[in-house]
């Protein structure tokens, strides 16, 4: 039993118990042996070498007891998979965890080594090679919990940090697509347009948000609109009744309900429609929603649709045009759209005929716009939001935003030509995941074979790329004191500041422009007092942005960390005064760490 854990690459006894030791501790009643061994200086390894003193003490230790059950609590945050005073073997649990643990640390530092070079730069995903986590065929909730572990524990590991952030941001991506492939299945009755919370959680994985966490903030709100109730109508059938066990049928009735949800919601909360920064993709997120209390006209829709839900009042929502809107039915049954009112949670919730509605975006609209729409038709038009942002701007961020709008547009809607068409672009674009793009190219050539041509462009390209992929090009040494390098004065790992303000770190750089004549007339490059024969670096910016620039840079005089979401691709830690190279980058500059460091002692 000794060697059931602590044969596993772990730490030795902290120390050796004597037969005697071991015969005064059996002395003693087990529960006070069990308070014992619960110490917390007491790791894995004593517990195993402590059950083999004896049989006395190996049955105090047995793997459903006290002892391995406190050993376990290492990792608080397993702890909500068990119910309170479960009996389990807490032994298994802690060896199973123990072993995924070590896999999962083994193959998050291997892949460093294996992608450094092969990765395009900045806010690009891994493709499909974090497949591997799910062969290993381990329990998924012990992954993700070293890979917390990982982040919350190695302060200087840069690069083991960002390792695990990439493939836990893959694995809870993935868990998104299934819960909300699960929740598409159901009868449309029984979805609730709340699940656009699993878009929020799709864009940002790493974020803590839950359907539970929002439905508490939900009920606390409820509860708000129930008091301002209260005072109005003391009687009000919203006020004894159970969510979403009921409806509130009486015109007067709902409208007193209509009446404290604007007053507690636009008066006492003081959510508004984000008219001066609209195209911010944080107006789509549902806990940002709730969090800034501000939105845009669908996310707003969505928050004011679900209270008036648990308040027994039923609006549904309406896909018009460039401004989604709810409507609340005046004469049941009725379909005319004149029998409705239509509510603009945007605009505060005021209340609109159809014609005011058309007011709203500056023309008419058929009756076919005022219809309602399904809570599937309400999350495309939320992801297709999302997508449109993620269109306006060729950036990183915005690149991230596309991918991950695409991917969940077409779980939901996959057959749609015009969007994978621009998905196996896209990935195309980005240089990564080909043998995904081919697949794509498949489906629409299924789908449309019209397409042929674009899609036959594609197939040629990406098969090249696969092919040179196989016969990858190690990347030459640069070393500083190669003579064609003599102009190059500053190094990888040092925090710099650029003429124009900005802050940023070096992890590459170039004795001249390596640039396309395109670009260097674009960033006008002849301008400079050089042009494009002087030095040029690789530099991370505090902003996020990953830039090319001349040598018109300067070491900064108080150097502080760089908030940049790929430090850790290039950098093991930060000392003080500049970044430490990690293995991958030192072997494309091998001389760069006493450059850096020579720097650092000039300053």
């Amino acid at each position: 039993m000794a060697t059931c854990v602590a044969g596993e690459g772990q730490a030795s006894l902290n120390g050796n118990f004597s037969e005697c030791q071991a015969k005064k501790l059996t002395d003693l009643p087990s529960e006070l042996i069990e308070h014992i061994l619960c110490f917390p200086v007491l790791k894995h390894v004593d517990i195993c070498n402590v059950s083999c003193c004896c049989k006395r003490l190996q049955d105090v230790c047995h793997g459903r007891g006290k002892v391995w059950e406190h050993q376990y609590k290492l990792w608080p945050r397993l702890q909500r998979f068990y119910r309170q005073n479960e009996c389990c073997d807490w032994l298994k649990e802690y060896k199973t965890r123990h072993r995924v643990g070590i896999q999962i640390r083994g193959t998050v530092e291997s892949i460093s080594k294996r992608f450094f070079t092969e990765v395009p730069c900045v806010g690009q995903v891994l493709g499909d090679s974090f497949a591997e986590i799910k062969s290993l065929g381990m329990p998924e909730h012990f992954c993700e919990d070293e890979l917390l572990f990982i982040l919350n524990t190695d302060k200087k590991s840069l690069t083991l940090k960002y390792y695990a952030r990439k493939i836990l941001y893959f694995l809870r991506q993935q868990n998104i697509l299934r819960s909300l492939k699960t929740f598409l299945e159901q009868p449309e009755e029984q979805q609730s347009a709340l699940e656009a919370v699993l878009v929020d959680q799709y864009c940002n994985p790493l974020a803590d948000v839950t359907l539970e966490g929002i439905s508490v903030q939900l009920d606390e709100m409820v509860e708000k609109v129930k008091k301002t109730l209260r005072l109005k109508n003391p009687s009000h059938p919203s006020l004894r009744c159970a969510q979403n066990c009921f409806a509130v049928e009486d015109t007067e009735l709902q409208r007193q309900v209509l009446g404290a949800l604007n007053s507690v919601l636009y008066e006492q909360l003081q959510f508004k429609g984000n008219e001066f920064d609209y195209y911010n993709p944080l107006n789509s997120y549902i806990h940002q929603v709730l969090l800034r209390h501000t939105g845009i006209p669908i996310s707003l829709s969505v928050l004011y649709m679900t209270l008036s839900h648990k308040l027994g009042l039923h609006l549904e929502p309406v896909n018009f045009p460039n401004h989604f809107l709810l409507r609340w039915c005046q004469r049941p049954r009725s379909e005319d759209i004149y029998d409705f009112v239509y509510i603009d949670a945007f605009g505060k919730g005021k209340q609109l005929t159809a014609k005011e509605c058309e007011y709203l975006i500056g023309h008419q609209v058929t009756a076919d716009y005022y219809s309602a729409i399904s809570t599937t038709e309400v999350l495309l038009r939320m992801v297709g939001n999302l997508l449109n942002i993620g269109k306006r701007e060729g950036n990183e961020k915005s690149y991230q935003l596309l991918r991950d709008s695409l991917d969940l547009y077409l779980t939901i809607n996959p057959d749609n030509v015009q969007y994978l068409l621009l998905q196996a672009r896209l990935y195309f674009h980005l240089g990564i995941w080909p043998e995904k793009v081919l697949d794509i190219l498949q489906h629409i050539q299924a789908l449309d074979p019209s397409q042929h041509g674009a899609v036959g462009y594609l197939v040629q390209h990406t098969l090249e790329h696969i092919q040179h992929k196989k016969h990858p090009v190690t990347p030459d040494e640069k070393r500083r004191s190669a003579p064609e390098h003599v102009e190059v004065q500053y190094s990888v790992g040092l925090i710099m500041k650029h003429k124009s303000g900005y802050n940023c770190v070096i992890y590459g750089w170039d004795p001249k422009c390596t640039m396309s004549q395109e670009w260097i007339t674009t960033m006008r490059v002849q301008q400079l007092s050089k042009g494009a024969n002087q030095p040029f670096y690789n530099v991370l910016v505090q902003d996020g942005t990953c830039r090319y620039a001349a040598q018109n840079l300067e070491p900064h005089s108080a150097p502080l960390e760089i908030g940049h979401p790929e430090v850790g691709r290039y950098f093991s830690e930060f000392v003080e005064t500049h970044y430490v190279a990690n293995e991958e980058l030192e072997m494309r500059y091998p001389e760069d760490t006493r450059e850096t460091l020579g720097k650092v002692h000039e300053l």
